[in-house]
């Protein structure tokens, strides 16, 4: 009887044993499923919010007349995205801005400046800067002009803001290099500013438009 007793007993200790086995097995699974719908979810968050973010950046930093800006680009050799990152710098895609320079337009084009390309390049026919096509054509005209002049960026976009003759001077005192490495020696405050906006919008645009 003893015998039969500690049986009885050894097959109750071993049923309940399996069946805390079975309970442990099947909690080890609802938690591993837990990880795996918690890692889903936190993963499909991360693509939309890496989506929403582009999406908001382009708000910010729109494409607005691509159709001249790309065709004028194109045709002067300039990167769009430049164009646009000195669009958004200057006027912040206001048509009519005008600044407390009697810069005008989009591009922000000094009416000195306008007559200049206009008699250079487009034999007086491309006056009216306040045109927005005529603004972005002159703009970007004048943006490669000074970049095939300087063969940089930095440089290039330091003498749209400071001026041919003042940058030409700098680099001639040895005030900044040629080759546009050592910006942050731009001696004026506004100009050194004015570069580090536009390479700052330049990286943006080349990131958000790939």
């Amino acid at each position: 009887m003893l015998k039969i007793g500690m049986s009885v007993n050894n097959i109750k200790k071993k049923r309940k044993q399996k069946g805390i086995d079975v309970e442990k097995g099947e909690n080890e699974r609802l938690k591993n499923k837990k990880i795996l719908v918690c890692g889903l979810i936190i993963l499909i968050l991360i693509v939309f919010l890496i989506v929403l973010k582009n999406k908001i950046q382009r708000i910010f930093y729109p494409k607005l007349h691509e159709e001249f800006v790309s065709m004028y680009s194109d045709e002067y050799g300039v990167d769009e995205n430049l164009v646009f990152a000195v669009i958004k710098a200057e006027s912040n895609f206001q048509e009519d801005a005008v600044s407390h320079k009697d810069a005008l337009g989009l591009m922000q084009i000094m009416k000195e400046t306008a007559e200049d390309v206009a008699r250079k390049y487009f034999n007086n026919s491309e006056r009216e800067i306040l045109n927005v096509q005529n603004n972005i054509k002159i703009g970007t005209k004048y943006l490669a002009v000074l970049l095939e002049k300087y063969k940089n960026i930095e440089v290039a976009v330091a003498a749209y803001n400071a001026g041919i003759g003042t940058v030409d001077n700098w680099i001639e005192k040895e005030i900044i290099k040629s080759d546009g490495s050592d910006i942050e020696n731009i001696p004026y405050k506004e100009t050194n500013n004015y570069v580090r906006k536009i390479l700052r919008n330049y990286k943006i645009y080349q990131d958000l438009y790939k």
